[in-house]
């Protein structure tokens, strides 16, 4: 298929390509009703950020859609933005912006291929059965042209998946690898199954840390689907409100985008509550994909000892294995995960960049970086809580 029968569009609201066509790109394993493997790219996601108006106008989010299509059938789309900052990506590239900008440039804005406010691996170059290497490449080839046309100083596609940062660098995109901590299921039969895996020290300090918290003088409850009620949206509201306002200044999202979940996206979700005196007092909001569990929000109006593990972390195990879920994604950062069976994991996210001999200096810095990344999971990964024995099998 040569390039002139592809067409390549932006198009600035979800709305105007239409769920069927996003799906059939994002999600097509849901068609026949199962669940997606991944929540964030879905149309329902997306859509509740943009109506929600926690992406667009004032948010230094702006929907630039791409698709790709071939003779009037959409192939492949990718979740573009126009970035007026670097706020909500995960991905840090803050002194990439002021060494560009001291040197006379300007860096803002930039494109960004990614799912808003949201630390999650994916794909991000979303392609119908069939199209995969022709559809990414036209979107690649898309995005890159639309940052020149446009004389943007960059295109990033963060949390995208190993295979799709190979592919890209294939093109001639830069490739970074940072690290998360995720936990992964060894074919669990509950919870005292993994707690088997671990040291004995680490597994006695779960334990009585899962003590600690469960003795706060209440009860802990996981909902999802249509067990979640307009009450807990409420409590959870609050919950977020202060976490957003202690580490991002303000919160990302808006109200409304919590009532749009209720609405479209509550099958998606497992809300972790603690209730003390008929009052709720903290939660975990969690999203559920085909084979992992991603944390993403945690808050609380009450300090109870260990109660964030539980909520956070604990629960988030439970409920996987429960489930038989794969793994579990805690977010970004925090090497206190490490003490919790959660191991760092590769992410990764790739970068284009139009000035030459700025893209030269970033290239020599992210090949220092990997190496840096690969050494730091290594020594992270021999101070796991694992037995010996299982490091060395998983190696």
């Amino acid at each position: 298929m040569s390039a002139q029968e592809i067409e390549i569009t932006v198009v600035p609201h979800l709305a105007e390509i239409g769920q069927d066509q996003w799906d059939a790109c994002a999600c097509p394993e849901a068609a026949d009703g199962t669940r997606a493997v991944d929540p964030f790219t879905t149309y329902r996601f997306l859509s509740a950020l943009e109506e929600s108006g926690s992406v667009g106008p004032g948010t230094g989010w702006q929907p630039q859609y791409l698709t790709a299509a071939v003779g009037g059938q959409i192939i492949a789309v990718a979740p573009l933005y126009a970035k007026s900052h670097s706020q909500g990506e995960y991905i840090f590239d803050q002194n990439w912006a002021h060494a560009y900008e001291r040197a006379g440039g300007r860096y803002y804005p930039k494109l960004q291929i990614a799912v808003p406010h949201t630390p999650a691996t994916g794909r991000r170059f979303l392609t119908r059965p069939g199209f995969e290497e022709t559809g990414m490449a036209a979107l690649v080839q898309g995005a890159v042209q639309l940052t020149q046309n446009n004389q943007l100083s960059s295109l990033h596609a963060t949390f995208c998946t190993e295979a799709e940062a190979l592919r890209a660098q294939d093109m001639g995109l830069m490739i970074r690898k940072n690290q998360q901590f995720h936990w992964c299921n060894d074919g669990y039969e509950d919870f005292d199954g993994f707690l088997g895996n671990l040291n004995s020290r680490k597994r006695k300090n779960i334990r009585k840390e899962r003590k600690q918290a469960q003795a706060f003088g209440g009860t802990i409850e996981t909902f999802t689907g249509d067990q979640i009620a307009p009450e807990h949206w409420d409590a959870f509201w609050q919950f977020y409100q202060d976490t957003g306002a202690r580490k991002w200044g303000s919160p990302y999202l808006t109200r409304a985008f919590f009532d749009i979940a209720h609405e479209t996206l509550r099958d998606d979700i497992a809300l972790v509550l603690a209730q003390r005196d008929g009052r709720w007092v903290a939660g975990a909001l969690n999203f559920i994909g085909a084979d992992a569990l991603y944390g993403r929000y945690w808050g609380c109006a009450e300090h109870h000892p260990c109660l964030h593990f539980e909520l956070c972390y604990y629960q988030a195990i439970d409920f996987a294995i429960a489930n038989r879920l794969a793994t579990v994604e805690a977010g970004a950062q925090g090497e206190h995960k490490l003490a919790r069976g959660y191991l760092p994991t590769p992410t990764w996210s790739v970068h284009w960049l139009r000035d030459e001999g700025f893209a030269n200096a970033v290239g020599e810095y992210l090949e220092a970086e990997r190496d840096a990344v690969d050494r730091e999971i290594e020594i992270l990964t021999d101070y796991g809580p694992f037995k010996q024995v299982q490091i060395e099998e998983q190696e």
